[in-house]
């Protein structure tokens, strides 16, 4: 007998009794986006490999190890999207989206990157982006902070995420920096890990979000890039921290927040857990204006975030009680040939009538006594019971699978009143 085909590493299956708690999740995430007014676009998974090496850089992780890169038939190379940023940056560009317009977008779906899969990262992974194109001022910084302050407590778990706030300041200011910075661990070389001593040539600034313990002494100690932003650069800080203190949502501000890319400018932020051990970060964000030209657009604005969905369902597994959308409210257990075929009947009348009722009906017969036990391995609330003789009688029973209580027969039109009620008390 042939060996069974396994998924691919770091590429899992989302099985039915898991995909409840996604689509709670999801249909929150959905509701809060809408209710600040964004609208989702859909993008490629695959996209020319020469995007990601413009956008994240030739000389990052992620191009030179971790993308799934091939060529087509054509000989042109492709790139499954390690990200989504920079897809989303390339559709608004070629369908004309930032010719003096502003944009509140959204997408979610599969990201790929070859690295070592452990919990809460893996080589497949679900993101959901936000970003938002036009706009300048602070105001849009703090409004994204603001609606995932609100997801978090729509899904229960404000509690357990700390938000990190930082300044990157402009290009300019930055390299200014930059050069002070190498200068600082040139001189502390001894101190450093290997990661280390090759980012200090490419991308010094990410030394400083290692997390290594050995090197918390010389980062701690290293220059701040605060003590080297221009009045614009602090003066978008402070309105954005303003804003968060007049509503009361808590931030810390962390200086050793960057990013390792020169696109970046001015806020960055996180949203950071205790609860997944070393998987710390949910969410991350920032500004990133100058991708755009970058990309070959005008000169405009971008600020946006990203999250992992495995991480946050990880996060909010860790509570008790977790409400989730029930996959059967009602199970319809049919014996009798009269039944079998007056049952499907009676489904489809139900479910025109209680639309948003998930009615599952028994399929392939079985005595009363398995397709009750199939009633109950379903989770639905009550079972419909209905044999012959109800058929003769124009009648169904009506079962209670969780509460003890009896059981009671029903025509089919107060049948139908009775689950339009169930659903309005739920």
């Amino acid at each position: 007998m042939a060996n069974t085909i396994q998924a691919i590493r770091g590429m899992h299956d989302v099985l039915p009794e898991q995909t409840p708690l996604w689509q709670y999740a999801e249909k929150i995430i959905r509701d809060v986006l809408g209710a600040y007014g964004y609208s989702e676009i859909r993008l490629p998974v695959v996209e020319k490999t020469e995007l990601f090496k413009r956008s994240i850089g030739e000389v990052t992780d992620i191009v030179e190890k971790e993308m799934y890169t091939f060529e087509d038939r054509n000989g042109d190379s492709l790139t499954l999207r390690p990200e989504g940023t920079a897809g989303c940056l390339r559709a608004c560009l070629e369908h004309g989206l930032l010719n003096n317009q502003t944009h509140r977008l959204w997408y979610y779906g599969p990201m790929y990157r070859h690295e070592r899969p452990q919990k809460g990262r893996y080589r497949q992974f679900i993101q959901l982006g936000v970003e938002t194109y036009g706009m300048s001022g602070p105001d849009i910084d703090a409004e994204l902070i603001l609606l995932m302050d609100r997801l978090w407590k729509k899904l229960g778990i404000r509690d357990q995420v700390r938000l990190q706030l930082n300044s990157l300041g402009t290009i300019a200011e930055r390299g200014v920096y930059r050069e002070n910075l190498v200068q600082y661990f040139q001189a502390h070389l001894e101190q450093l890990d290997e990661d280390s001593l090759r980012r200090l040539q490419t991308n010094p600034l990410r030394i400083l979000d290692t997390k290594n313990p050995a090197m918390r002494d010389v980062v701690d100690n290293a220059p701040e890039l605060r003590d080297y932003l221009g009045a614009d650069s602090s003066g978008h800080f402070s309105a954005i921290t303003g804003v968060l203190d007049e509503l009361g949502i808590a931030y810390e501000i962390n200086t050793r927040l960057v990013r390792g890319l020169d696109y970046y400018s001015k806020t960055v932020f996180e949203w950071v857990t205790d609860a997944l051990g070393s998987q710390g970060t949910v969410c991350a964000g920032g500004r990133y204006d100058n991708l755009i030209e970058q990309l070959g657009g005008k000169a405009n604005h971008a600020v946006g975030f990203a999250m992992g969905m495995e991480r946050l369902l990880a996060l909010m597994e860790t509570r008790d009680n977790l409400p989730m959308a029930k996959p059967v409210d009602v199970y319809m257990v049919r014996v009798g040939a009269k039944a079998e075929q007056q049952g499907l009947r009676f489904a489809e009348m139900l479910r025109d009538a209680v639309p948003e009722l998930n009615l599952q009906v028994n399929m392939d017969g079985g005595s009363f006594k398995s397709q009750f036990k199939k009633a109950d391995k379903s989770a639905a609330d009550y079972a419909i019971i209905l044999g012959d003789d109800e058929v003769e009688r124009g009648e169904v029973g009506i079962k209670p699978l969780r509460d003890g209580q009896d059981q009671q027969m029903l025509s089919q039109s107060q049948a139908i009143i009775f689950f339009q009620s169930y659903l309005l008390s739920r």
